[in-house]
């Protein structure tokens, strides 16, 4: 049986889904002949060997390492929520996204089932994106305001979202085991991008974690006891002390997660995201766009 076919709502070219590498997908990092993970191993051998982030998110948008994953994010993208049934789903892992030489680095979770998992990128076409694409326009981090679709013109300016865990969980929660075998792309992308970063952004405290851990395991000097999550926590984190690393130290900054509930709540507001990326953008030295 032939799987049937959707138009990409920007470019109306059709794609099935899940999207096959190599077929035309706006932005699609990977080929037809990309290497694929099939376990946690080939994770760590495939991250530690990629060359630059052009193959690194590469090889991770054709990852298949965690089973419940693969099975959860191509079930989503075979049956697609009724306002979104006429468009194709990406339905594979989403690799980081933005400047190739961030100076901020954005940590989140995992992509949206109906999301991240839909569109191919990062935070767009979600609720929690349009808050973080608004907000990244209004203090000149964004070109535009919105973000909807891989190709719809979309661009950070100095930089780059990437989450802990790139494939839609169910209900939105890796296990443990799924996080640990992902955390190679992660480190190791962060690694390709360290001699710019300046500041990091943690949307949540999953995001806190993540950024820590990987900070730690690049050889940044983490505080003991290690800094708490916090709505505006800081911490300035000392470089790897080896000469061959010259990076610069890095300012990380807390902010709760622009989710549905902390938005409709109050919990996080507009103002509140817009002071922590003002911070990072500053901290980082990033000139900025006019506001949007």
């Amino acid at each position: 049986m032939t799987a049937e076919r959707r138009p990409h709502p920007v470019t109306g070219a059709a794609f099935a889904s899940p999207v096959p590498p190599g077929t035309g997908w706006p932005d699609d990092p990977a080929e037809t002949d990309t290497p694929v993970a099939h376990d946690a191993a080939d994770v760590e051998r495939l991250a530690a060997t990629a060359p630059d982030l052009e193959e690194l998110t590469a090889r991770q948008s054709v990852c298949r390492a965690c089973p419940r994953l693969v099975e959860w994010r191509e079930g989503v993208a075979a049956s697609p929520r009724r306002s979104f049934a006429g468009q194709p789903y990406w339905g594979r892992p989403v690799a980081g996204w933005g400047d190739p030489a961030p100076a901020v680095m954005i940590v989140g979770l995992a992509p949206a089932a109906h999301g991240g998992n839909r569109t191919g990128r990062i935070f767009t076409g979600d609720r929690s994106g349009d808050w973080l694409f608004a907000a990244l326009a209004r203090v000149g981090l964004a070109v535009q305001p919105t973000s909807v679709s891989a190709g719809d013109g979309q661009r950070l300016l100095g930089v780059r979202v990437v989450a802990a865990v790139r494939c839609a969980p169910p209900e939105n929660k890796p296990l443990p085991a799924e996080r640990d075998a992902c955390f190679p792309w992660l480190r190791r992308e962060w690694e390709l991008c360290a001699p710019t970063v300046r500041s990091v952004v943690a949307l949540g405290s999953y995001g806190w974690t993540a950024a820590v851990r990987t900070l730690a395991a690049l050889g940044y000097r983490i505080p003991r006891p290690r800094p708490k999550f916090g709505h505006g926590a800081e911490v300035l984190l000392a470089p790897p002390d080896r000469s061959a690393a010259d990076w610069p130290e890095v300012l990380l900054i807390g902010s709760y997660h622009p989710s549905q509930q902390n938005t409709f709540t109050g919990k996080l507001t507009e103002p509140m995201l817009d002071a922590v990326l003002t911070r990072a953008a500053d901290h980082a030295g990033l000139p900025r766009l006019p506001a949007n």
